[in-house]
């Protein structure tokens, strides 16, 4: 059974301490429970970096190795052509997640490039959310392996 692949973008590793108020007190840790607990059976490859890079070969091993991918890609949601290139390469669904509703915050968070592929997008559910796009993404998968 091909895993679910759930990439976290930049500053991430830093929830729990990083502007609570808008991301909470979920750490990643708790973040990575959350999508195990959640995947039941289905494995889940998880995985946070900074570096734009790494996350674009983290989507390179996806489009090998993976059913899904949930994507929460921070700020490259808005600046990175070359992960939405990358993303366009991938055949199975992809969630593109986000804590915060970046839609109520300002307008340089408004325009996501990840959403141009994206076959869903969530955001504004907090990092408890991650159990509702982990149970979303096991639907799109369904049955394939």
């Amino acid at each position: 059974m091909k895993p679910i692949y759930v990439l976290n973008g930049p500053n991430l590793n830093r929830l729990g301490k990083r502007e609570p108020a808008i991301y909470g007190t979920t750490t990643l840790a708790e973040v990575e429970q959350i999508c195990r607990a959640a995947s039941g059976q289905r494995p889940v490859v998880f995985h946070q970096t900074n570096s734009e890079e790494k996350l674009i070969d983290l989507v390179h091993e996806a489009i090998d190795e993976g059913a899904g991918i949930v994507i929460n890609p921070a700020a490259f949601t808005f600046t990175s052509l070359a992960l939405l290139d990358a993303l366009k390469m991938f055949e199975g669904p992809v969630i593109e997640f986000h804590i915060s509703n970046i839609h109520k915050r300002e307008p340089i968070y408004h325009r996501s490039y990840v959403s141009m592929r994206a076959d869903a997008v969530m955001a504004g559910l907090g990092a408890k959310g991650y159990a509702t796009a982990i149970q979303t993404m096991l639907g799109m998968v369904g049955d394939r392996s």
